[in-house]
């Protein structure tokens, strides 16, 4: 049996949140593999990258999900009792009720509904002179996704929810007040949700068929029950949180075309070209760092022991920057997805494996289709400057971001 690389210290949870995206990758490096093991959070915890990883890694047989999570991501970002930390029948059974939503019909129609929000808000960047457009990203998602799902929002609440969505995100990862924001923010998230899906159930609220709330409110597990009111706010929100995270790639794909502006005339009208840049985006910059699970039963695999209910974490930032299947991974080139038919363990960003039954996103198609109809809007129907400002992305913070958000000014409408 092979003898499996270590970290020195004690614990490295310390490192991690220093080094960040680079936390695991740099550790591959410096071992010369894709394996290795250390303490996070006092615990023992074997990190991996790259494709073979990926395949093990969503192999259900080998992992299971429930408990692998840590609490403070729990109490932030995804929720106590929520799919991702489900396994087996219990965990088809709620993925199922996702995917039931994701058609292709109801993916273009939040696309839409996406695009008329930015396009009824373009004249009042013109008139601001200068927008930071993560600010301004979050908000427009907000509505589209509320309307989408069948959940009422008014004006006057767009910007609290829009925040309220904004500071899980950004908590789990966090000390201190970014950290309590998010906690409080998810307490705040699950009581509205709450009472939306009371209102659904009682038939206060109308719950429009085929949306995401009528789906969660009236949903009956395997033993025929409706779920608990939390959990049902806690998967309205894995609809809606989720949708809100994509105004960093958003953010993402601007940047991208003003450092690679050669791109913007190639999208412009062109699907397929859309559709690559979109694909490099999400592999190229930082979304999710890691993702987590736990050994089911004990098993070798590449010479290596897993112990049952040894925590694991896949590097999904250095699986999308792995050489062995990114030449060149840290250079921008949409190209390479030119005629790309698909890899489950080797495009990253939002998990891996299958998404009718595994624990990919189950959102990702929504992801795409926004990037795109954000990419059009960016490209075709205004045009913008960017002006000087800090716009390095420091991937020792998670989740990452421009420090500016990204400024533009001058917007004029073309279309």
């Amino acid at each position: 049996m092979a003898s499996m690389p270590a970290d020195r210290s004690p614990d490295s949870t310390l490192a991690l949140l220093r080094e960040g995206y680079r936390f695991i990758g740099g550790r591959c490096d410096r071992y010369g593999t894709d394996i290795f093991q250390t303490r996070l959070l006092l615990e023992p915890t074997i990190c991996l990258r790259g494709r073979p990883a990926a395949a093990i890694f969503y192999d259900p047989e080998r992992f299971v999900r429930a408990g692998a999570a840590p609490k403070r991501m729990q109490r932030t970002l995804t929720g106590v009792g929520g799919v991702q930390g489900l396994d087996g029948a219990a965990h088809h059974d709620r993925k199922a009720m996702f995917m039931s939503i994701m058609t292709p019909s109801a993916v273009r129609q939040l696309g839409q509904l996406f695009d008329d929000e930015w396009r009824a808000r373009v004249p009042a960047w013109e008139r601001a002179g200068r927008v930071v457009l993560h600010d301004e990203v979050a908000p427009l998602l907000t509505r589209a996704v509320c309307a989408w799902a069948g959940v009422p929002l008014a004006d006057t609440e767009v910007a609290r929810r829009s925040a309220v969505m904004r500071s899980m995100i950004e908590g789990p990862t966090a000390f201190g007040p970014r950290h309590w924001r998010g906690r409080v923010g998810r307490r705040r998230g699950e009581r509205w949700l709450g009472e939306v899906v009371e209102r659904a159930r009682v038939g206060v609220l109308p719950a429009p068929p085929g949306s995401a709330l009528r789906a969660i409110a009236e949903h009956r597990d395997g033993r025929g029950q409706l779920l608990p009111r939390r959990i049902a706010a806690v998967e309205l929100l894995n609809v809606l949180r989720p949708t809100v995270a994509v105004d960093r790639f958003v953010v993402f794909a601007a940047l991208a075309l003003h450092d690679h502006p050669q791109w913007r005339d190639q999208v412009r009208g062109d699907d397929d070209a859309t559709e690559c840049f979109v694909q490099e985006v999400r592999r190229y910059y930082p979304f999710f760092p890691v993702a987590a699970a736990r050994v089911r039963r004990s098993f070798d695999w590449q010479g290596h022991h897993f112990p049952q209910g040894r925590r694991v974490l896949l590097d999904l930032y250095g699986t999308n920057h792995h050489e062995a299947l990114w030449p060149e991974p840290e250079q921008f080139r949409p190209e390479r997805f030119a005629g790309w038919r698909g890899d489950p363990y080797a495009l990253v960003p939002q998990g891996g494996g299958e998404h009718l039954t595994g624990h990919r996103c189950a959102g990702e198609w929504i992801t795409i289709e926004l990037l795109k109809r954000a990419v059009t809007n960016l490209t075709t129907t205004m045009r913008y400057e960017v002006p000087p400002q800090d716009l390095a992305i420091d991937l020792r913070r998670m989740p990452a971001l421009p420090p500016s958000g990204l400024v533009i000014a001058d917007v004029r409408r073309t279309a």
